[in-house]
């Protein structure tokens, strides 16, 4: 199945689907959660704290972030996408924040809406990824591609997305995911910043992010389950019953993020990790945190933000910020560091 090689033009309407339908429709789990209400912060009614001096700063692959937040990679590729991923770059100039683009294939294809991805001018020095399907490295593309993308979006780093139920529900998917570890090692000893592997909503298991990591792969973002279904996206986009009823069967498939973060955290204590899948605010980041991740990404709410203003990325930004330093303060913690170490965080099943 799924055997039609997809064009750039339809690369481009398919980026355009996907910003309308998240934005329009309900396409978040419907039963399973990101496992994060799991647990509670055991409050300090003392904490012995001036509250000016908490501290929500951290580094990432070596680079200073004012706050632990990744704005997750989502878009571009249109003219919406453009203007999402720019008032997206400007806040994270800002604040200070890492911000990944989304897939940047359809520039390498389509070279004419590559400026939906250059954000470097609106943030000339925030930690920045570039966004590339694991799976194209099956469908011709390779180091000098790679490094086409890299150049173009002047990247600190290069995501590649893992997403084999998306690829195998949507239209014209990508399903060629043989062989892929392999070429993601020869990847890994040749491109010049480091490789972060993230999932899109169904979680990283321990065993792969093991093989990962023996791969060369430098970071790891685990994109649980819990939040957005990209199943039900692609169910949204179906075109023929088949595909729509896989789409509402998987809508709940992978593995929700705390259990992503807290079972890769305790076989590798070291590899920078980074949780995403369903977090929607800075009470969740602290959580994630708290598990074992070093920053926590989030793309639905800053999408939500970013169709209507860049004032509403703003305020979130602001919001998700004070939520984090909130939960510092409530739980005797000065900063990240402390909060990770403490025992703060309780499973309360």
């Amino acid at each position: 199945m799924n055997l039609a090689i997809n064009t750039p033009a339809q690369t481009q309407n398919r980026k355009a689907d996907h910003i309308r339908i998240c934005l329009e429709n309900n396409v978040q789990s419907p039963a399973i959660t990101t496992g994060l209400e799991k647990y509670r912060f055991t409050h300090t009614c003392l904490p012995e704290l001036n509250g000016q001096d908490i501290d929500v700063s951290t580094t990432f692959l070596g680079k200073y972030l004012n706050a632990p937040l990744l704005i997750s990679s989502m878009t571009g590729g249109t003219e919406q996408a453009g203007i999402i991923n720019r008032r997206l770059a400007e806040v994270a100039q800002e604040y200070k924040l890492a911000m990944g683009v989304g897939s940047v294939r359809v520039a390498v294809e389509k070279p004419q809406v590559a400026d939906t991805f250059v954000v470097r001018k609106y943030a000339p020095d925030i930690l920045l990824f570039a966004n590339l399907g694991a799976v194209q490295l099956n469908y011709k593309y390779g180091i000098d591609e790679c490094l086409r993308i890299i150049d173009l979006i002047a990247a600190d780093a290069l995501i590649l997305h893992i997403n084999p139920l998306q690829e195998f529900i949507q239209p014209r998917g990508d399903t060629n995911f043989s062989g892929l570890l392999d070429k993601i090692s020869d990847l890994c000893s040749k491109l010049p910043v480091p490789i972060i592997v993230k999932e899109v909503g169904n979680g990283i298991s321990a065993i792969i992010a093991e093989k990962l990591i023996a791969a060369g792969v430098q970071a790891i973002d685990v994109a649980g389950a819990g939040g957005t279904s990209w199943a039900l996206v692609e169910s949204e986009r179906a075109e023929t019953s088949l595909q729509r009823r896989l789409g509402q069967t998987f809508a709940d498939w992978g593995i929700p993020t705390a259990d992503c973060i807290t079972s890769i955290r305790n076989y590798h204590p070291h590899i920078p990790l980074i949780a995403s899948g369903g977090l929607r605010h800075g009470l969740d980041v602290a959580k994630a945190i708290a598990l074992g991740a070093d920053i926590a990404g989030l793309a639905m709410p800053y999408l939500k933000a970013a169709a209507v203003s860049e004032a509403a990325v703003v305020e979130l930004t602001e919001v998700l910020i004070a939520e984090i330093t909130t939960v510092l303060f409530c739980t005797a913690n000065s900063n990240l560091y402390e909060l990770k170490q403490s025992k703060s965080l309780q499973r309360v099943e």
